[in-house]
């Protein structure tokens, strides 16, 4: 966001209420509609860093708050569904509390379990697996998307078309839509004997703060998202993946260098590079490439538009709505990279490209 001042921000906040949270969380709606109605409320705002101020991060924090038992008010507003009652106890909070929710902000960033991911992630792993002969592989994601990416073989999902890939006793059970009249490919994928985060801060959802940050991300009158959400914890707790800190540039090495001989290390990247500089994608391709020298490494992608270094466009306009679908296999000198598919909405709708 770029630095704004009452009267902008002011735009912001009534756009959110208006157009994004409209049909999706009436709660949000109201907060939001009434955070950008109040003077006290937006200067407290811009105690927050500029690039901090958004609202999708602003009412996490206060969420987290609520969830944490330090603002009951809006805890009770929230669990009564009361929008008016939430909008004032929201202003309130913020005003009382304007140094907790400042921690907050500067301290974190929004996430959320984006399940639609893993419907698109399964048949492009097993497909790289299949290219490259691999029996296991070790996944490697980059970015924050605090470890479901990692048990994509172990969900269920099911696809508008009639197909299911993956386990169909998970108690986590994703849908997706195909769109066009190709098939999915039907293989599983190989044994998975190493799942690993890099990111500059992965989230551990073991950690009981972290979970709770996880749970403030969704809007409170979304039970469903909840719920899913708490099935996708469990799963991860299970078997928590190894967490390395740092820049992925500079750590993703020791990541592929740690996957066992013999199994193929397969980075997954969904919507992550769109906050590199170009430059850094260009050095992350670099990186995918030096780690080849000795064994096959492959990319799994799903990322806008011209935003995955390597993977053809299709002649697709940049921004245009939708992503590729990428896979690259660094194998020695060769690089074979493709686009397999497009995917809209995090993957909720996708379609497959590749013979496979």
């Amino acid at each position: 966001m770029p630095p704004v001042g009452p009267r902008t921000l002011a735009q912001v906040y009534r756009h959110f209420g208006e157009v994004e949270a409209a049909g999706t969380s009436s709660l949000y709606e109201r907060v939001a509609i009434a955070l950008s109605r109040s003077d006290e409320a937006l200067r407290a705002i811009e105690a927050v860093p500029a690039r901090k101020r958004h609202p999708t991060l602003i009412l996490a924090a206060l969420h987290d708050l609520a969830l944490a038992g330090r603002a009951p008010a809006l805890a009770a507003a929230y669990a009564a569904a009361d929008g008016d009652a939430a909008a004032g106890a929201a202003i309130d909070t913020l005003l009382r509390m304007t140094d907790a929710v400042v921690a907050i902000a500067v301290r974190r960033r929004t996430q959320t379990f984006e399940t639609g991911r893993c419907a698109v992630l399964y048949p492009a792993l097993a497909e790289a697996t299949r290219r490259v002969g691999a029996d296991g592989v070790g996944l490697i994601d980059v970015g924050p998307s605090a470890g479901l990416n990692l048990h994509v073989d172990r969900v269920g999902i099911t696809y508008s078309n009639g197909q299911s890939l993956g386990d169909p006793s998970c108690p986590v059970q994703l849908s997706s839509s195909i769109v066009g009249d190709r098939s999915l490919p039907t293989r599983a994928m190989p044994e998975v004997v190493a799942r690993v985060s890099v990111d500059v801060d992965p989230v551990d959802v073991t950690d009981a703060e972290n979970a709770r940050w996880l749970r403030a991300c969704l809007s409170p009158d979304q039970p469903e998202r909840a719920a899913s959400l708490e099935a996708e914890l469990a799963l991860v707790a299970t078997a928590p993946p190894l967490l390395l800190h740092g820049n992925p540039l500079e750590v993703l090495p020791d990541a592929i260098a740690g996957v066992p001989s013999g199994a193929l290390p397969v980075v997954i990247t969904t919507w992550a590079l769109s906050s590199f500089p170009l430059e850094s994608r260009l050095r992350f391709l670099h990186r995918l490439d030096e780690a080849a020298s000795g064994r096959a490494v492959a990319w799994v992608s799903a990322e806008g538009v011209g935003v995955a270094p390597a993977i053809p466009t299709l002649g697709d306009r940049r921004a245009s709505g939708h992503s590729i679908i990428g896979l690259a296999v660094f194998d020695g000198s060769a690089l074979r990279a493709q686009a397999i598919g497009r995917c809209w909405s995090r993957g909720r709708l996708m379609a497959w490209l590749a013979d496979s």
